[in-house]
């Protein structure tokens, strides 16, 4: 799945004809890099790639006092048809990925106390982090649609990121008390 190719695609079929830089700056203010997996470094890498596959064509070029010129480009048809099709095909794939926390809570080796005792300062600091992962979303959230950078369309993926930020959370609830359980068993052999 090509994100980066996905975002270029969509921001010129949402927005018109716009030049690499402009893409770039949707992209940032957006923070898309950090929690869409999203190459913002190779976008014009990609824009070059996109352009020899017809998805996206040169309209013109257009300099401003003596930066260098900047290349216009536009969405083809064949670049909405590819975009529809990232588009399905990232909505629709469910994805897992790797589980780092999962791999270390199941093979970490807790088997003693004194590991359970690590496991549950490991587990405590993880969510603390988690929370204020929380927190900076939702603030940055609140900045973006106070000053008009995104919609109400945008503002819902980021209340998607803040609604798994949130599961997690709960899910440290439940784990604590599944060590408070394990603690007692583990001093009892």
């Amino acid at each position: 799945m090509n994100l980066s190719r996905l975002m270029a695609l969509g921001v010129l079929a949402e927005r018109g004809p716009a030049h690499g830089h402009q893409i770039r700056r949707h992209a940032e203010i957006t923070n898309v890099e950090a929690w869409g997996g999203v190459s913002v470094g190779s976008l014009y890498r990609e824009l070059r790639h996109m352009t020899e596959a017809g998805l996206v064509e040169p309209v013109r070029e257009e300099r401003l006092g003596r930066r260098p010129a900047r290349t216009i480009y536009q969405i083809t048809e064949t670049g909405r048809r590819e975009l529809a099709a990232l588009r399905e095909q990232a909505i629709l794939e469910v994805q897992t990925g790797p589980d780092g926390v999962g791999v270390a809570l199941l093979f970490g080796g807790f088997a003693d106390p004194a590991d359970l005792a690590t496991l549950g300062d490991l587990v405590t600091r993880r969510r603390d982090a988690v929370a204020a992962t929380l927190e900076a979303v939702a603030a940055e959230r609140r900045q973006l649609l106070a000053r008009g950078d995104i919609g109400d369309l945008a503002a819902a993926v980021f209340r998607r990121k803040e609604a798994s930020l949130s599961a997690e959370l709960a899910w440290y609830e439940e784990f604590t008390a599944t060590l408070a359980r394990l603690r007692p068993a583990v001093h009892d052999t």
